[in-house]
Formats: C-alpha cells, structure tokens, sequence
C-alpha cells in the first residue's frame, strides 16, 4: 500500500492557522483597546491589571461619595447658617427685653411673642433638615437624642463614647423624702443610681447635673431649669446613635466620620428661655449666647 502526501501544502496550512490566530489575536487587541485580554496574553500581567483596575473604580465611586458627603455637609451648613441668623435675633430681643424702659404686660409680652415664634422656626430647621431622608440636625444624626421625656431632661453627654449604641431608659423614682435617678439598658438592667436626700439637698436646688462618672459611665444629665425638688416620677428614652461615616478611598477604613448635635431649642438648651419679665430676658441673654457658641462649634466640625 502507498500513501501519497504534501508536505509544502501541510506546512502551508499549519502557518495559515498560526496567522489566522494571531491575527484575531491582534484584532480583538485592537478592537478592545487592552493590551491583555485573556491571562494567555500575560497571566502576571493580567493580576495586575484586575488590581489596578478595582483600585481605580473604586476610586471613581469614592470620588462619587465624597460629593454625596460634601452636598449633606452644605445641606447642614446652610440651615445651621439660618439657626445663627435667628439666635442672633433672640439676642437682640433678649438684650431689648432685659431693660426696663419696658413694660411686662405690653412692650415685653410683644417682644416674647416674636421670641417664642423663633424658637418654633429653630425647632422647624432641626426636624425638618433631611439629606436623602436622613434627618441631620434632630440629634439623630451620630448623636446622643432624647425622647418620650416626662421628667424635664435638657442634654445628655456622654463624649467618652462609654454607652453602645442602642436605647437606654433614665427613670425617677420619688420616694417620701428622696429621689432616686437611675439609668438602664433596653434588657432593663440598671447600670447606675443615684440618690438624692430633700433634706440634704440645698434649698435653691442648685443641682442641675447628675453626674454618672463614679460609676464608670461617664455620663452626665443636665436637667436644665428643673431641680431635684422639682422632678416628676416618670422616664425618659435615651438613643446612641451610631457615628455615620463616609467611604472616602477604594480600600476598607479610607472613611471619615461624622456627628452632628441635637441643634432643636431643646438641644441648645433654650426651650424654657421666656423673656416676658427682666429676669428671665437676663438669664435668656446667657443661655441664648452659649446657643450662639453650639452652633459655632458644630459648624466648625462640619
């Protein structure tokens, strides 16, 4: 038997599918604008390249999320610039009110009149500023919030950052001749306790600030113009809220974060500001001022 063949032709066929392949090879380069298309191009070169490829994209979307952080930021700048505005004028009214060229019944009830009305616009600012839904100057945003408060709780500070995040219940307890203020978790477990004697309690009732930090809580409650004496048996809810923080780079904690305070009268600690008499336009110029000076130092964070 004898087989015939074609060696030339053989060779010939095998460099035209070797160049068929190597010209799709080129094509689909040049087609895709990459140099490496498949890990046959380059296997190094091809991890490499998916590296800085995610490193880049993840750039770009971090870029995005800055702007997203800078346009909440000048969200709450532009309304805690209204807040200023407005305390400003509280200022002015207070001052105006503190002298007695004017009357109770008709000069100062005027000047009270348009000094409650700001208090309600400063109130409207502080719950109706959102950013995609977030409110961001309630209080709620990373901050330290109080709610359903029968018991006449101004602040709670707790800058240590000791207490976790999540709701905690503050109660008082009036017995015959004492009052009891007690912090719990949401499982009800106490945490700490403190007791106050009427009887050894100073007659003003100049204690305003209950002070946690012996029992390693590092949390203070300011009552604002209530006095122990003059507490009420009832609760109030305290909220840590977590810190919301911003992605600002492609790889895991390039973030930054940010907490805004309670910027509501109740948080600038004026909601029982009254200027309708010479002495409390006096104590409304104090409290109206270190307002003037919370606001200042949150916008400086921002």
């Amino acid at each position: 038997m004898r087989i015939n063949n074609n060696l030339m032709a053989l060779n010939t066929q095998r460099y035209l599918s070797i160049n068929n392949a190597n010209t799709s090879k080129s094509i689909e380069k040049l087609s895709s604008g990459y140099r490496i298309n498949r890990a046959g191009d380059d296997a190094a070169g091809m991890a490499i390249s998916e590296k800085m490829k995610a490193q880049i994209r993840g750039l770009e979307m971090a870029a995005k999320n800055s702007q997203d952080a800078i346009s909440l930021i000048q969200t709450a700048e532009g309304a805690l610039t209204e807040t200023h505005a407005i305390l400003q004028r509280m200022n002015e009214l207070a001052v105006q009110s503190a002298s007695d060229t004017n009357q109770d019944n008709v000069d100062r009830e005027a000047l009270q009149q348009e000094f409650a009305e700001l208090k309600k616009e400063i109130n409207d600012i502080a719950s109706k500023t959102t950013f995609n839904g977030r409110a961001l100057l309630d209080g709620t945003f990373g901050g330290i919030s109080v709610k359903n408060d029968n018991i006449g709780i101004v602040t709670v500070n707790n800058d240590q950052g000791v207490l976790a995040v999540g709701d905690y219940t503050v109660a008082v307890t009036l017995g015959t001749d004492t009052a009891t203020i007690s912090i719990s978790d949401s499982l009800g477990t106490e945490l700490a306790s403190v007791e106050y004697d009427w009887d050894t309690t100073p007659a003003d009732g100049d204690i305003t600030v209950i002070d946690f930090s012996g029992d390693g809580l590092n949390v203070s409650i300011d009552l604002g113009t209530k006095t122990i004496k003059e507490l009420t048996a009832g609760t109030a809810t305290i909220t840590v809220n977590a810190t919301p923080t911003f992605q600002t780079g492609s790889l895991a904690g390039d973030e930054l974060a940010l907490t805004i305070g309670d910027m509501s009268t109740k948080g600038l600690a004026i909601a029982d500001a009254d200027i309708s008499t010479r002495e409390g336009a006096t104590a409304a110029i104090t409290s109206v001022n270190n307002a003037i000076n919370l606001v200042s130092t949150e916008r400086a964070k921002l």
